[in-house]
């Protein structure tokens, strides 16, 4: 009898092991999803916000174009980054695509500055604060991206959520860096 009593006290335990292992699991999955799914919200926040400033560059590298017709190199580069920009899927992609047009746009405002013309010129002005109050906005987006994905990557690193992360295939998430050649401002040469 007493036997039996121990056996079923083992029986039990195993089983409220086994049920608070699962519970476990369950409650890491669930909050692994609920963090990445605000992390992809916030990318989200940040396409728009470059979708905003893709928008805006057409309008922009025509303005300056008109006035600066020999620099048809940092015109087709605007545009393949434009291009990149608009083909991008991936976080990685994103965060690729939005440092190599931001080092584009950089030139082509760099080349504006060399026309004092086009510096007057109201459209060309009204584009640069559009540009600028996107650059804002995208700077802020990024950050609260950044502060998600950290979150989330934090999560998904931490011991033992890592194993439950590992098993349901969570990747940790890209974060938006500067790129190293915003430490130096870009060089205009008209030779």
């Amino acid at each position: 009898m007493r036997r039996l009593r121990f056996r079923t006290k083992v029986v039990i335990g195993l089983i409220a092991v086994v049920l608070m292992f699962l519970l476990y699991v369950v409650t890491a999955y669930n909050t692994l999803v609920a963090k990445h799914q605000q992390a992809e919200q916030t990318l989200s926040g940040v396409s728009i916000q470059l979708q905003r400033r893709a928008d805006l560059i057409p309008n922009l590298v025509n303005t300056v174009k008109g006035y600066a017709a020999h620099e048809e190199k940092v015109f087709a580069d605007v545009t393949a980054a434009r291009e990149k920009m608009m083909g991008a899927t991936t976080p990685a992609e994103v965060v690729a695509a939005d440092n190599e047009i931001s080092a584009t746009l950089g030139r082509v405002l760099a080349v504006a500055e060399a026309y004092p013309e086009l510096k007057a010129n109201e459209n060309f002005l009204s584009l640069q604060d559009e540009i600028s109050g996107s650059e804002n906005r995208i700077s802020v987006a990024r950050q609260d991206f950044n502060a998600q994905a950290t979150s989330f990557n934090t999560y998904v690193r931490s011991f033992p959520k890592n194993l439950v992360a590992k098993v349901f295939n969570f990747k940790e998430l890209a974060l938006f860096v500067a790129q190293r050649a915003a430490e130096t401002a870009p060089v205009v040469s008209f030779e």
